[in-house]
Formats: structure tokens, sequence, C-alpha cells
């Protein structure tokens, strides 16, 4: 028991210690001994728990997805028509609260590895969420389901950079979850200021 509790002490000290580095020097130019050292554990120890630092890094976007996941179910779960927003609402907040995790994946830190990991384990979930929900509402897509997933997901992914780029977010969770709602639900011709043509 108390091992595992220093197992998970060390690996929480080394994910910090690397979003840290990261945000102030980048990761290439990170050393597993700059990892080690922030987070005062032996590089031994660091090689103990992982192979590397890009070793780490797909360590910290795995266990950043699966949070994710986690706090996402509720939000879609029962969602049996069209799109509510709340599951938008609670990456955002998420997003929030892990400010740092999200920066250094979404700049595309570590050869775009991670940003990479992020969007195909998101547009993965999210076509499989388009089918059931298609599938619940007895609807056919008009636009196949992976495609229009990687459509959504690059349109978040775009909103999560700008809305996590400053320590300061531009605008409210809530604000930004309902402009893309709208957009979701009337598109883009609409959100332009214009009326649907005749």
């Amino acid at each position: 028991m108390a091992e595992d509790r220093r197992t998970k002490r060390t690996r929480r000290a080394l994910h910090d210690a690397l979003v840290a580095l990261v945000l102030e020097r980048g990761f290439t130019a990170l050393t597993v001994e700059d990892i080690a050292e922030r987070a005062d554990v032996a590089r031994a120890t660091f090689y103990s728990h992982f192979q590397g630092k890009e070793d780490l890094f797909a360590t910290v976007t795995a266990d950043l997805l699966a949070e994710l996941g986690a706090r996402m179910r509720p939000a879609i779960s029962g969602s049996a028509v069209g799109f509510t927003g709340k599951p938008l609402l609670e990456l955002l907040r998420h997003a929030r609260e892990e400010r740092d995790r999200y920066r250094i994946v979404l700049r595309g830190e570590g050869d775009g590895k991670p940003l990479q990991l992020f969007l195909d384990t998101c547009a993965q979930a999210t076509a499989e969420e388009f089918r059931l929900r298609a599938e619940r509402n007895g609807v056919t897509p008009r636009i196949d389901a992976d495609l229009l997933a990687r459509v959504w997901v690059g349109e978040q992914v775009a909103v999560l950079r700008w809305w996590t780029a400053d320590d300061v977010a531009p605008m409210p969770a809530e604000e930004v979850a309902r402009m893309l709602l709208e957009l979701a639900v009337r598109g883009r011709y609409w959100a332009s200021g214009f009326d649907a043509p005749d």
C-alpha cells in the first residue's frame, strides 16, 4: 500500500515536472535529467517508470484523455436528441482545470504525437457517439460519421487552443459552449449573420 502511494507520488511528480518544463522550454530542449531534477527523483527512478521523455509525455496525454472520457460519460449518456452542448461544456471545464496539460498537448509539442493521439481518440469516440445517436433517433446521417467527427473535433481543438492559450480564458466556458451549440444546430451561414436562402 505504501509502495503504491509512493509510486503514484513519483509518477505525479514526473508528470508535473514534464508539464512545467515543456511550458518553460519546449519539449525538444528537455532531457530526462532535467525532468528528474525538477521532480526531485534520481535518473534511475525515472527509468524505472518510463522509457524516456516521449513515453512520459504519452502517459501524460493518455491520462488526460482517460480523465476527459470519465467526465464526458455522464454528459453523453441518455443524450437522445441532437446536440445538447453538455459534453462540450464538460470538455471546456476540464480544459479550464487542466489548462497547462491541454496547452502542451494542443500546441503540438513532442513532434505532434500527443496532439495526434488526442485528435484520434476524440474523433473515434465522437464518431461512435454520432452513430449511436443516429441509431437511437432512427435517422440516417447525411455525412459519413468519421468525417463529421473529424470536422467537429477539429473545430473544438481550434477553439481549445485559442481558449487555453493565456492564463485567463477570453470568455466563460458556458458562453463558448452556447455559441458552439448554436453553430452546430444552425450552421455557419446563420452564425455569419445571414438569413437562410429562399
